[in-house]
């Protein structure tokens, strides 16, 4: 049986536990690209999506079936991010995303065959990245990844980070100015 979010969203609030393993897995996969590109480390990513999947299912009830359930995943899945996020501030701890696989999602670029040239400059910038994103606040940096990671149009961003549009439309120009700044050097270290 094929249900829709909310569909399935309303027969695992009644106690089916099968509706409920059905939204874990169309969403799962979504809710760690987003815990990632905010945190930068996997194993925290891992624990952010679980914890989304602990509290909505305790919070079920609560769910509004005039949003989107997807949208209201993405808003438990940013707080819990953005909580860990402060968290690290006050500790001053910074965990870089660790890849001993090989290159890293911040390396896939928009060609079909790069330049050695390209290459190597797309390296540079992916390099530089992570720290320009670690100088956004955490506002600016979830509205910027839902944005420009998870393709949300401005009014789905507002709803997921709990936020008026005006202020996630405000907090993504910030967010792509200061990276614009972080980055220029080496953009224009490549002219």
């Amino acid at each position: 049986m094929e249900w829709s979010d909310r569909e399935a969203a309303t027969e695992a609030c009644k106690g089916n536990q099968y509706a409920f393993r059905v939204l874990v897995e169309r969403h799962s996969h979504a809710l760690f690209r987003l815990a990632f590109r905010m945190t930068g480390n996997e194993q925290d990513a891992e624990d952010l999506v679980q914890d989304t999947f602990i509290r909505a299912y305790r919070q079920l009830h609560r769910f509004d079936s005039r949003a989107s359930f997807s949208t209201w995943l993405y808003r438990i899945c940013a707080n819990r991010a953005l909580d860990l996020l402060r968290a690290r501030k006050v500790r001053k701890e910074y965990q870089p995303a660790q890849n001993d696989e090989g290159p890293g999602w911040l390396e896939t670029v928009a060609a079909n065959d790069p330049s050695p040239e390209r290459l190597a400059h797309s390296r540079q910038l992916a390099d530089l990245l992570p720290s320009a994103l670690e100088n956004l606040t955490e506002l600016e940096r979830a509205a910027f990844v839902l944005r420009h990671y998870e393709g949300f149009d401005i009014q789905q961003v507002s709803e997921a980070l709990g936020v008026k549009a005006s202020a996630a439309k405000q907090s993504i120009f910030r967010a792509v100015q200061k990276l614009r700044r972080a980055l220029r050097p080496a953009w224009e270290a490549r002219a």
